[in-house]
Protein backbone atom coordinates (compact mmCIF):
# COMPACT_ATOMS: atom_id res chain seq x y z
CA UNK A 1 0.00 0.00 0.00
CA UNK A 2 1.58 3.48 -1.11
CA UNK A 3 1.78 6.35 1.11
CA UNK A 4 -0.72 8.71 -0.64
CA UNK A 5 -3.59 5.54 -1.06
CA UNK A 6 -3.37 5.22 2.78
CA UNK A 7 -4.69 9.16 3.42
CA UNK A 8 -8.03 9.41 5.03
CA UNK A 9 -11.22 10.14 3.40
CA UNK A 10 -10.48 14.09 4.44
CA UNK A 11 -7.52 14.12 2.28
CA UNK A 12 -4.51 16.77 3.11
CA UNK A 13 -6.76 19.00 5.28
CA UNK A 14 -8.45 15.83 7.35
CA UNK A 15 -4.59 14.52 7.81
CA UNK A 16 -3.92 18.31 8.84
CA UNK A 17 -6.87 18.16 11.46
CA UNK A 18 -5.67 14.42 12.64
CA UNK A 19 -2.33 15.39 13.34
CA UNK A 20 -3.21 18.22 15.19
CA UNK A 21 -5.44 16.51 17.45
CA UNK A 22 -3.05 13.95 18.02
CA UNK A 23 -0.12 16.33 18.59
CA UNK A 24 -2.66 18.31 21.12
CA UNK A 25 -3.13 14.94 23.12
CA UNK A 26 0.59 14.64 23.38
CA UNK A 27 1.07 18.34 24.35
CA UNK A 28 -0.85 18.42 26.98
CA UNK A 29 0.77 16.24 29.94
CA UNK A 30 3.96 18.37 28.71
CA UNK A 31 2.20 21.70 29.55
CA UNK A 32 0.71 20.56 32.66
CA UNK A 33 4.16 19.91 33.78
CA UNK A 34 7.03 21.94 31.52
CA UNK A 35 9.83 20.06 33.73
CA UNK A 36 11.32 18.21 30.98
CA UNK A 37 10.86 21.25 28.40
CA UNK A 38 13.22 22.94 31.06
CA UNK A 39 15.79 19.87 31.45
CA UNK A 40 15.68 19.51 27.19
CA UNK A 41 17.62 23.14 27.32
CA UNK A 42 20.88 21.88 29.85
CA UNK A 43 22.00 19.71 27.06
CA UNK A 44 22.64 22.39 24.04
CA UNK A 45 23.51 25.21 26.45
CA UNK A 46 25.75 22.89 27.92
CA UNK A 47 27.52 21.96 24.64
CA UNK A 48 27.52 26.19 23.45
CA UNK A 49 28.63 26.67 27.06
CA UNK A 50 31.54 24.36 27.15
CA UNK A 51 32.36 22.89 23.75
CA UNK A 52 31.87 25.97 22.01
CA UNK A 53 35.06 27.30 23.77
CA UNK A 54 37.26 25.19 22.43
CA UNK A 55 36.03 25.03 18.99
CA UNK A 56 36.69 28.81 18.88
CA UNK A 57 40.73 28.53 18.53
CA UNK A 58 40.75 25.94 16.37
CA UNK A 59 37.97 26.59 13.44
CA UNK A 60 38.49 30.31 13.68
CA UNK A 61 39.13 30.95 9.58
CA UNK A 62 37.65 27.31 9.02
CA UNK A 63 33.93 27.99 8.88
CA UNK A 64 33.20 28.07 5.17
CA UNK A 65 32.47 31.85 5.19
CA UNK A 66 29.80 31.96 7.99
CA UNK A 67 31.01 34.61 9.84
CA UNK A 68 33.85 35.63 11.67
CA UNK A 69 32.57 33.65 14.86
CA UNK A 70 32.37 30.71 15.36
CA UNK A 71 29.24 30.95 16.67
CA UNK A 72 27.58 30.80 13.29
CA UNK A 73 28.95 27.87 12.63
CA UNK A 74 28.30 25.62 15.67
CA UNK A 75 24.57 27.28 16.85
CA UNK A 76 23.05 25.34 13.79
CA UNK A 77 24.68 22.09 14.42
CA UNK A 78 23.21 22.87 17.94
CA UNK A 79 19.47 22.86 16.45
CA UNK A 80 20.01 20.07 14.26
CA UNK A 81 21.46 17.93 17.22
CA UNK A 82 18.36 18.87 19.55
CA UNK A 83 15.99 18.31 16.71
CA UNK A 84 17.77 14.77 16.38
CA UNK A 85 17.84 13.74 19.65
CA UNK A 86 14.36 14.95 20.33
CA UNK A 87 12.58 12.85 17.04
CA UNK A 88 14.46 9.84 17.30
CA UNK A 89 12.80 8.97 20.91
CA UNK A 90 9.49 9.36 19.33
CA UNK A 91 9.44 5.39 19.23
CA UNK A 92 10.79 5.31 23.47
CA UNK A 93 7.46 7.01 24.09
CA UNK A 94 5.47 4.47 22.19
CA UNK A 95 7.12 1.98 23.69
CA UNK A 96 4.78 2.77 27.04
CA UNK A 97 2.00 2.90 25.24
CA UNK A 98 2.44 -0.58 24.29
CA UNK A 99 2.13 -1.25 28.04
CA UNK A 100 -0.60 0.76 28.63
CA UNK A 101 -2.91 -0.31 26.01
CA UNK A 102 -2.99 3.13 24.97
CA UNK A 103 -1.45 2.69 21.31
CA UNK A 104 -4.28 0.08 20.58
CA UNK A 105 -7.35 2.14 21.83
CA UNK A 106 -5.54 4.87 19.25
CA UNK A 107 -5.70 2.53 16.50
CA UNK A 108 -9.22 1.99 16.89
CA UNK A 109 -10.39 5.82 16.17
CA UNK A 110 -11.71 7.33 13.22
CA UNK A 111 -8.13 9.15 13.34
CA UNK A 112 -6.03 8.34 9.67
CA UNK A 113 -2.40 6.14 10.48
CA UNK A 114 -0.35 8.60 9.26
CA UNK A 115 -2.06 11.50 11.29
CA UNK A 116 -0.70 9.17 14.23
CA UNK A 117 2.71 9.73 13.09
CA UNK A 118 3.32 13.27 11.99
CA UNK A 119 1.28 14.09 15.23
CA UNK A 120 3.89 12.51 17.62
CA UNK A 121 6.36 14.31 15.66
CA UNK A 122 5.55 17.45 15.89
CA UNK A 123 4.63 16.90 19.43
CA UNK A 124 8.33 17.04 19.50
CA UNK A 125 8.91 19.65 17.22
CA UNK A 126 6.52 22.59 18.89
CA UNK A 127 8.94 22.46 22.69
CA UNK A 128 12.26 22.31 19.92
CA UNK A 129 11.11 25.24 18.14
CA UNK A 130 10.69 26.86 21.41
CA UNK A 131 14.05 25.90 22.42
CA UNK A 132 15.89 26.79 19.47
CA UNK A 133 14.20 30.12 19.76
CA UNK A 134 15.88 30.52 23.48
CA UNK A 135 19.53 28.81 21.97
CA UNK A 136 19.65 31.73 19.38
CA UNK A 137 18.38 34.96 21.85
CA UNK A 138 20.91 33.35 24.24
CA UNK A 139 23.32 33.48 21.73
CA UNK A 140 22.54 36.70 20.70
CA UNK A 141 24.98 38.61 22.60
CA UNK A 142 27.70 36.42 21.91
CA UNK A 143 28.19 37.80 18.63
CA UNK A 144 25.93 35.22 16.50
CA UNK A 145 24.39 37.63 14.17
CA UNK A 146 20.18 36.43 12.80
CA UNK A 147 19.02 36.44 9.65
CA UNK A 148 14.66 35.95 10.25
CA UNK A 149 14.16 34.54 6.80
CA UNK A 150 17.00 32.59 7.00
CA UNK A 151 16.31 31.26 10.61
CA UNK A 152 11.99 30.51 9.84
CA UNK A 153 13.30 28.47 6.97
CA UNK A 154 15.99 26.58 9.00
CA UNK A 155 13.16 25.78 11.05
CA UNK A 156 10.97 23.92 8.25
CA UNK A 157 13.63 22.48 7.09
CA UNK A 158 14.10 20.86 10.72
CA UNK A 159 10.12 19.96 11.17
CA UNK A 160 10.35 18.47 7.78
CA UNK A 161 13.41 16.39 8.49
CA UNK A 162 12.04 15.84 12.60
CA UNK A 163 8.84 14.20 11.14
CA UNK A 164 10.51 11.76 9.09
CA UNK A 165 13.27 10.94 11.65
CA UNK A 166 10.31 10.64 14.48
CA UNK A 167 8.13 8.25 11.79
CA UNK A 168 11.39 6.00 11.63
CA UNK A 169 11.94 5.63 15.63
CA UNK A 170 8.48 4.93 15.55
CA UNK A 171 8.79 1.82 13.12
CA UNK A 172 11.82 1.05 14.97
CA UNK A 173 9.50 0.78 18.36
CA UNK A 174 6.73 -1.40 16.40
CA UNK A 175 9.62 -3.60 15.36
CA UNK A 176 11.30 -4.18 18.78
CA UNK A 177 8.26 -3.54 21.10
CA UNK A 178 8.78 -7.50 22.12
CA UNK A 179 12.25 -6.72 23.15
CA UNK A 180 12.22 -2.91 24.47
CA UNK A 181 15.63 -2.92 25.33
CA UNK A 182 16.47 -3.51 21.40
CA UNK A 183 15.17 -0.02 20.71
CA UNK A 184 18.12 2.13 22.89
CA UNK A 185 21.32 -0.29 21.25
CA UNK A 186 19.89 0.54 17.54
CA UNK A 187 18.58 4.10 18.59
CA UNK A 188 22.66 4.63 19.80
CA UNK A 189 24.49 2.75 17.41
CA UNK A 190 22.98 4.20 14.50
CA UNK A 191 22.89 7.94 16.00
CA UNK A 192 26.41 8.54 16.85
CA UNK A 193 28.23 7.53 13.46
CA UNK A 194 25.30 9.37 11.96
CA UNK A 195 26.46 12.50 14.02
CA UNK A 196 30.28 12.40 13.61
CA UNK A 197 29.28 11.78 9.54
CA UNK A 198 27.74 14.80 9.43
CA UNK A 199 30.03 17.42 10.33
CA UNK A 200 27.79 18.49 13.30
CA UNK A 201 30.48 18.72 15.78
CA UNK A 202 33.49 18.67 14.46
CA UNK A 203 34.26 19.81 10.71
CA UNK A 204 34.99 17.12 8.54
CA UNK A 205 37.26 19.01 5.80
CA UNK A 206 40.22 18.04 7.82
CA UNK A 207 39.22 14.50 7.99
CA UNK A 208 40.01 11.64 6.35
CA UNK A 209 38.74 11.25 2.65
CA UNK A 210 36.73 7.87 3.22
CA UNK A 211 34.83 10.09 5.79
CA UNK A 212 34.15 12.77 3.73
CA UNK A 213 32.74 10.28 1.11
CA UNK A 214 31.10 8.43 3.92
CA UNK A 215 29.12 12.09 4.80
CA UNK A 216 28.18 12.36 0.71
CA UNK A 217 25.30 9.66 1.93
CA UNK A 218 24.36 10.85 5.12
CA UNK A 219 20.93 13.18 4.84
CA UNK A 220 21.91 14.52 8.09
CA UNK A 221 25.27 16.10 6.78
CA UNK A 222 23.10 17.71 4.25
CA UNK A 223 20.99 19.17 6.78
CA UNK A 224 23.37 20.61 9.06
CA UNK A 225 25.03 22.52 5.64
CA UNK A 226 21.96 23.82 4.91
CA UNK A 227 21.03 24.85 8.46
CA UNK A 228 24.62 27.12 8.64
CA UNK A 229 23.87 28.38 5.17
CA UNK A 230 20.19 29.19 6.52
CA UNK A 231 21.30 30.76 9.82
CA UNK A 232 24.23 32.90 7.59
CA UNK A 233 21.44 34.25 5.43
CA UNK A 234 22.58 32.37 2.47
CA UNK A 235 19.05 31.39 1.49
CA UNK A 236 19.99 31.17 -2.51
CA UNK A 237 22.95 28.61 -1.89
CA UNK A 238 22.59 25.08 -3.71
CA UNK A 239 23.46 23.45 -0.68
CA UNK A 240 20.10 24.73 1.15
CA UNK A 241 18.59 22.87 -1.97
CA UNK A 242 20.13 19.91 -1.25
CA UNK A 243 19.27 19.91 2.48
CA UNK A 244 15.63 20.23 1.43
CA UNK A 245 15.93 17.29 -0.73
CA UNK A 246 17.82 15.00 2.39
CA UNK A 247 14.85 16.10 4.56
CA UNK A 248 11.96 15.45 2.15
CA UNK A 249 13.46 12.16 1.25
CA UNK A 250 13.48 11.30 5.08
CA UNK A 251 10.17 12.70 5.82
CA UNK A 252 8.99 10.70 3.00
CA UNK A 253 10.68 7.58 3.56
CA UNK A 254 10.01 7.78 7.34
CA UNK A 255 5.85 7.92 6.87
CA UNK A 256 6.16 5.06 4.18
CA UNK A 257 7.96 2.95 6.54
CA UNK A 258 5.97 4.23 9.75
CA UNK A 259 3.26 3.36 8.09
CA UNK A 260 3.77 0.02 6.78
CA UNK A 261 4.74 -0.94 10.49
CA UNK A 262 1.75 0.26 11.89
CA UNK A 263 -0.51 -1.91 9.16
CA UNK A 264 1.01 -4.94 10.50
CA UNK A 265 1.51 -3.97 14.19
CA UNK A 266 -2.49 -4.41 14.05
Amino acid sequence: MSTLSVVSNGGVRGLVRDAGIVAGRELRPLIRSPFSLIFGMIQPLVFLALFGPLLAGSLRGQTGGLGADVWQWFVPAILVMTTLFGTSTVGANLLGEFLTGAHERMLVTPLSRQSLLVGRALKEMVPLAGQAVVIVLVMLPFGFDLYPAGALLGLVLLTLFGIGLGSLSYALAVAVRRTDWMFWVVHQTLLFPLMILSGMLLPLETGPAWMRAAAEFNPLAHMVTAERLLFAGRIGSPDVAWGFVAAAATALVGLWVGIRAMHRST
